[in-house]
């Protein structure tokens, strides 16, 4: 129920001038430290690649943040998961090969910023196990999950595409099974 009231909740934030690389490294390192004290056994090179040049945005930076902050907890989570399957199958072929030549997995999550003129686009890769193409289509839909139960609401993915719109923007996925995933999304600078 909690969770049908936020995805119902309009925002009351107002918009100000937001520096937007400054947001997306803030909730990276919230999310990462976030997800290291629910596993300590997590570990995942951060990269960022902002660009210099993008102008403050007029957005309610806790909405915007709120979807930074759940794009860069997915790709941890995608990361995390691909991090415990590749053990396991490694761990399933030794003995029975030599594993000095399958190169380890490194899990990777990469927040950028571009000033695009009209437009700011920031983006959230992570190399983790990606979206099945049949499922694709339904990640932005409210209840949706692929996480197990008790694990995700399916609310992320949905409050995130609607906050974006309200601020006049969009999201996109683009992904590839066993490869990865990242998230784009786009908001106007004015």
């Amino acid at each position: 129920v909690k969770g049908m009231l936020q995805h119902s909740r309009t925002s009351t934030g107002q918009k100000e001038p937001t520096d937007i690389n400054a947001l997306c490294d803030e909730y990276l390192r919230l999310a990462y430290h976030g997800m290291r004290a629910k596993d300590k056994s997590f570990n995942c090179t951060l990269e960022t690649h902002f660009d210099f040049s993008p102008p403050k945005i007029n957005v309610v930076p806790q909405d915007i943040g709120r979807v930074i902050l759940n794009l860069i907890n997915n790709a941890f989570y995608a990361c995390a998961e691909r991090s415990r399957s590749t053990a396991a199958e490694r761990k399933n072929l030794e003995g029975f090969q030599n594993l000095q030549g399958l190169a380890p997995y490194l899990p990777t999550v990469t927040v950028s910023t571009k000033n695009l003129g009209e437009k700011v686009e920031i983006s959230v890769k992570d190399n983790g196990n990606g979206i099945p193409e049949k499922i694709k289509e339904k990640i932005f839909q409210p209840f949706f999950t692929t996480k197990p139960a008790g694990q995700g609401t399916g609310l992320g993915l949905s409050l995130s595409y609607d906050i974006v719109r309200a601020h006049e923007g969009e999201i996109k996925v683009e992904s590839k099974e066993n490869e990865g995933t990242e998230f784009i999304v786009m908001l106007p600078t004015t």
